[in-house]
Order: C-alpha cells, then structure tokens, then sequence
C-alpha cells in the first residue's frame, strides 16, 4: 500500500475542523462515490421518477428517455444496492418486477426536488451565464 494511502475505502482523515467532510475529493472516499453514484443523470431521474409510485422495468424504461435497458438495469441495480430502491419479484408468468423507493430513497428525494427547485428558479441566470461565455469564446476565437 502507498504511503498516505488509507487502509479501509470508508476512511476519510485530513479534512479541517472548517471544512465540511462531504467535500473530501479522494477517490477513496465512501462520501464522493455515494456522490458520484446517486448524482449521475439515470439514477437522478430514476429517484424522481419513483416518488411515491411504484414502477415495472417496462414503465420506468418508457418513461426515462434516451436510457438503454442495459444502463437502466445497471443503475436499478446499484440504487438497489445501495438501499435507496427495493425490488419487488413477483412470482407469475411471465414475471412481473417492480421497483420503489425505500425510506432512505425517499429522504434523498427531498433533497433532489430541491436542487430541481434552485434550478427551476435559476434557469434563466444559468442560460444568460452560458450566452454570455459563448459570445466570449467566440470573440476570443474571431480575434
């Protein structure tokens, strides 16, 4: 192991008493790659898709536009995983599967709808930002 590396993945040591342990960058760290896998565009759409709903593979996949059904059964997998969506087997024929949010889902769902709601409410702002950057870069590009 190299040095300063630490043993256990989970271990995040060498944040200041100022500095929130939620910004610790190591690729190590349980917090980044709880960030990394709940942030990404499927599982985001996926959470706020199943709020207080239940949904068949079929429905959700339908429904989330532009998701392959590999990425889909990726992402329902790694959410069921990680303890945010339950999976319900039914024993029919042909089977019938549905997915849901668990307590933990639902509380992270709460804190999805309001980053949708500061975007919402900043959409404006973020498009004036973006044309403003791109009539620089262009300028920059012209001269």
């Amino acid at each position: 192991m190299e040095d300063g590396t630490s043993k256990a993945p989970s271990y995040c040591t060498g944040t200041d008493a100022d500095q929130a342990r939620q910004w610790d960058v190591r690729a190590d760290c349980d917090v980044r790659n709880i960030l990394d896998r709940v942030a990404d565009k499927w599982s985001l759409l996926v959470i706020a898709l199943l709020d207080r709903q239940t949904m068949r593979f079929s429905e959700l996949r339908r429904t989330v536009d532009g998701v392959s059904q590999r990425m889909l059964t990726v992402t329902l997998r790694r959410l069921e995983r990680d303890g945010l969506v339950r999976r319900t087997v039914y024993p029919v024929v042909p089977p019938r599967v549905e997915y849901e949010l668990t307590p933990l889902g639902i509380s992270l769902h709460e804190v999805i709808k309001s980053l949708v709601i500061w975007t919402e409410d900043h959409q404006q702002e973020i498009s004036d930002a973006r044309s403003e950057f791109d009539r620089r870069e262009l300028e920059a590009a012209v001269s």
